[in-house]
């Protein structure tokens, strides 16, 4: 189980939102590369990007801020927001980026995801973001119709890495995630869940690990470790317990 700190970027800095409200946003550093060499010096084996700006305007915003983070770090890096087409992901893995994340365009392009996928292995993730049980898309500013369980079943046999899955309706709430949910998706799948959103303290870690037996395979958080709630240490060391 690994243990994934979050950096979301907006303007070239290090952010986080409320609920994914774009209106609602907390500052934590003007110098994102300085937050990811903080967290590789704790122990995260990976880290979690997010182009927020990117998100919204369906193109690569933040592309300066991503390439001094590359150069910052030396564990493996994901990156999501604003990647709707093979030619975006090709220019961030020629960056240095190791895994990339499609949400908008594998509900709107599944066919994209299984070419992107057939051409890099293992490199393609595919995130599935819902309020309520719905999916939202394009920066989390369009809710649709269809069922998270539904669209995480058509991405099956597309060969995507790990399916993301957050509550957006806990993202950034320190509410604590929805293990339920989290339970059901991963129970329905064969392919690996990483869970996120409303991860607060350790016991959090710990109620998710119980899950871990049906596929779950990370954690992503963001504000409990900016605002000090949680300590990444000490979350990797009770996952490395297990």
């Amino acid at each position: 189980m690994l243990i994934i700190p979050a950096i979301d970027l907006k303007d070239g800095k290090c952010v986080r939102l409320s609920q994914g409200k774009m209106d609602q946003v907390t500052l934590y550093s003007d110098n994102p590369a300085e937050i990811a060499r903080k967290w590789e010096g704790m122990g995260a084996e990976l880290i979690h990007l997010v182009d927020l700006d990117g998100a919204s305007a369906g193109r690569p915003m933040n592309t300066e801020a991503i390439r001094k983070i590359i150069d910052s770090v030396k564990i493996p890096l994901q990156l999501g927001g604003g990647i709707r087409d093979q030619e975006t992901a090709e220019e961030y893995f020629s960056l240095g980026i190791d895994r990339i994340i499609l949400g908008t365009a594998a509900c709107e392009r599944p066919e994209l995801i299984a070419e992107i996928c057939r051409k890099y292995p293992g490199k393609i993730l595919t995130s599935i973001d819902a309020r309520e049980g719905k999916v939202a898309i394009k920066g989390w500013e369009e809710t649709t119709d269809r069922e998270a369980i539904e669209l995480a079943r058509r991405f099956e046999d597309l060969g995507v890495a790990a399916i993301i899955y957050t509550d957006i309706k806990r993202d950034g709430m320190l509410s604590g995630p929805n293990i339920e949910e989290t339970r059901k998706l991963a129970q329905s799948l064969k392919t690996p869940i990483i869970a996120a959103g409303g991860v607060s303290k350790l016991e959090d870690i710990r109620n998710l690990m119980e899950i871990e037996q049906y596929g779950l395979e990370g954690i992503i958080t963001g504000k409990a470790l900016y605002s000090g709630k949680l300590d990444l240490r000490e979350a990797i060391a009770l996952t490395q317990q297990r």
